[in-house]
């Protein structure tokens, strides 16, 4: 089982961690959605980024809404990752600034900028793959979805797709070295 954090029903953000833990059944294999944010994290490689890709998701209906990879390379762009990207194009695309009918799939935990992001976009469910120790703001660093001042925490399900995620990660990172 995976651990997954839920908001608090109430949307009290004073519920303890305790009350936003519960246990969810899952496995770890990949999904399609996440097939999708895979795809897009091998395009990012071959285009010389960082290998992470994402996918949003129309919960209701199940239809990708925006897939996209790092560019901030490309781009010169510090702000250009995956998350913030696709953030941006689903808002475009349905014309609002918040998603809570929405999912996003993402190869790498995001880091606390894009964390931040997720909670001010109202996103419904957060999934990811492999874990950041050294730059997640998931379940690493300063973990912004247990922030007092965090309005907005989605359900999180971490290691979808996770040893894939990895894989690419350590084939870019052992080749640049």
């Amino acid at each position: 089982m995976i651990i997954a954090r839920t908001s608090p029903p109430d949307g009290n953000s004073l519920t303890t961690r305790a009350d936003m833990i519960s246990l969810r059944p899952m496995t770890k294999a990949s999904t399609p959605f996440m097939a999708a944010a895979l795809d897009q994290a091998r395009q990012a490689q071959d285009a010389g980024e960082v290998p992470v890709g994402a996918a949003i998701v129309d919960s209701r209906t199940g239809e990708i809404l925006a897939a996209a990879h790092n560019h901030t390379e490309t781009d010169a762009d510090p702000t250009a990752h995956a998350e913030m990207l696709v953030l941006r194009a689903a808002a475009a695309r349905l014309g609002v600034p918040r998603l809570p009918d929405c999912d996003l799939y993402v190869t790498l935990e995001p880091c606390p900028m894009c964390a931040q992001a997720i909670s001010f976009a109202r996103i419904r469910r957060l999934y990811f793959g492999a874990s950041d120790p050294k730059g997640g703001g998931v379940e690493h660093g300063p973990r912004i979805f247990d922030q007092p001042t965090c309005h907005h925490a989605p359900e999180i399900y971490g290691g979808i797709g996770e040893a894939e995620a990895s894989r690419l990660l350590k084939e870019f990172f052992s080749a640049r070295r």
